[in-house]
């Protein structure tokens, strides 16, 4: 099985792309592509721009890189309830691309955040928008406050919350067996 998964941040020390490769290890035994989205630095979606130089080759190879996985596995990161810019910048792309950026994908959507909320607002945009692109989401999971919940070597400290996230990987594994 291939699985891709990304943070959906450019911030060099994401970590929401830290918590979606975590997710992505527990896969075992599986092919795990970790995408950087700063390699896919596109410019400003206007359909002028569109129009006259037509979709940038970056856009094209992310489109593709969905399509040939089993799995997405996307984090996303909040910037004021909602995407960031630079995600939504290359979401609006992909989907000049390919309107269903997520056709027949199966994806497993995560959030953290170093707020109590854990990024839950940009969770349930992307939970409520992302069908309406194709996916199928087979759970979706919020760690909030990553610096205190999680750590790099152990994975996500707090019981409670692990025993949650532990739930939701094992729905997505026996989902991916179907």
């Amino acid at each position: 099985m291939k699985i891709l998964a990304f943070g959906a941040s450019y911030s060099s020390t994401s970590i929401n792309k830290q918590f979606a490769s975590f997710a992505a290890k527990q896969f075992v035994g599986n092919e795990i592509e970790v995408l950087d989205l700063n390699y896919f630095d596109v410019p400003i979606f206007t359909v002028d721009r569109e129009a006259k130089e037509g979709h940038p080759a970056l856009v094209k190879e992310f489109v593709s890189k969905i399509e040939q996985a089993d799995l997405v596995i996307i984090s996303m990161a909040e910037h004021n309830g909602s995407y960031t810019a630079a995600f939504k910048n290359l979401f609006d792309w992909a989907s000049r691309v390919k309107s269903k950026t997520f056709e027949a994908k199966k994806l497993f959507l995560l959030s953290t955040s170093d707020g109590s909320r854990g990024g839950a607002s940009v969770l349930a945009a992307a939970l409520e928008r992302f069908p309406r692109h194709g996916a199928e989401i087979l759970a979706s999971f919020s760690l909030p406050v990553f610096k205190i919940n999680f750590d790099d070597e152990q994975g996500i400290l707090d019981q409670d919350l692990k025993n949650i996230f532990d739930e939701k990987m094992k729905e997505v594994k026996t989902s991916m067996i179907r």
